[in-house]
């Protein structure tokens, strides 16, 4: 039988070995391992987050007429002596001849730094058309175009007064009788009063006579400027003579009617109503330099010669700015 292998209990040296330490399973779960933080996105990469946009133009304009018709049911605006209602100008009628102004007519300005700011001014204009629409753009272009908004405070004659409807509107617009009194008293309350000396031969002529300037009266329109001391403002417009061309003129019916004259144009009375939608010229108004009359003595719109020389001055200043406005037109529909 042969001899077995001894293992020894202890080490040389009669140590005895020591023995492996038994592994204990934990009960306690091993911490999870973090995940890696995510990379930050360039921000030049992230969706565009749209920003709130505000109201839309039809909820302004609602917000807007909602807030007149309040005003007006309650009575909060001003009228002022002259029957002027600045908030129904700027929230009725200014709008209303805007479409005509921008997009019919697309008149263009020159000249509005002639315009003062503020303080009274005398604003004096050619007259055609055969209806006054000239002097409707004038409004627009004086509210619309100068760097200070104004009213233009029109002098209107009887006739427009007397019409049913019209002239109550045109109370309300800021206008008035072209009558010395109501031009001084607006004057001299610091307005921008405008006036158009031609009257009914001017608006009333023939095509043939287009851009003719007929007689401008008695010169009534420079005392009044010469009382109160203010500028006078030359204003020449082209364009107007184009939209209604008149080429006749039904006399009988006229007086009939009680009125300066019965027109024929291409259009009417031939098409209808239809006849009474303008031409859609190419409009330009432009405003000359400031006639001083602060530098005259006291008592000088009593002289009949100097009133005559200042008028027939204005007269020829206008004249002359149409002739060369015409000569830079190509087309009196494209300009």
């Amino acid at each position: 039988m042969g001899e077995a292998d001894v293992i020894p209990l202890h080490g040389p040296g009669g140590r005895p070995r020591p023995r492996p330490t038994p592994r204990r399973r934990s009960l306690v779960p091993p911490p999870a391992e973090t995940p890696p933080e995510p990379e930050e996105t360039p921000a030049a990469s992230l969706p565009a987050v749209p920003a709130p946009s505000g109201p839309s133009e039809l909820e302004r304009t609602v917000t807007e007429v909602a807030a007149f018709l309040r005003r007006r049911l309650a009575g909060r605006y001003t009228v002022d002596e002259f029957g002027f209602d600045p908030d129904l100008n700027e929230n009725v009628i200014l709008p209303t001849l805007r479409p005509l102004y921008e997009r019919w007519f697309r008149v263009e300005t020159i000249g509005v730094e002639n315009v003062p700011a503020e303080g009274g001014a005398l604003l004096v204009a050619n007259h055609s058309g055969t209806l006054p629409l000239d002097a409707l753009m004038t409004v627009v272009a004086t509210h619309d175009d100068l760097p200070t908004p104004r009213n233009l405070r029109m002098l209107a004659a009887d006739l427009v007064f007397g019409l049913p409807g019209a002239g109550a509107l045109a109370r309300k617009a800021g206008h008035t009788l072209a009558c010395s009194p109501d031009a001084e008293a607006l004057l001299g309350d610091g307005e921008l009063v405008g006036v158009w000396p031609e009257g009914f031969k001017g608006i009333g002529k023939a095509y043939a006579d287009r851009y003719k300037l007929q007689r401008f009266g008695r010169g009534g329109f420079v005392s009044a400027a010469l009382r109160t001391g203010v500028p006078i403002i030359p204003c020449s417009i082209v364009g107007a003579e184009e939209i209604y061309p008149k080429i006749g003129d039904l006399g009988p019916i006229a007086r009939l009617l009680g009125v300066p004259y019965f027109p024929i144009t291409p259009t009417w009375p031939l098409l209808g109503p239809l006849g009474l939608v303008p031409l859609p010229s190419k409009w330009y108004i432009e405003f000359g330099e400031p006639i001083r009359t602060d530098e005259y003595e006291p008592g000088a719109a009593d002289d009949p010669m100097l009133v005559f020389n200042l008028t027939d001055q204005v007269r020829e200043n206008i004249q002359q700015t149409l002739y060369r406005l015409l000569s830079g037109r190509r087309n009196a529909f494209l300009g």
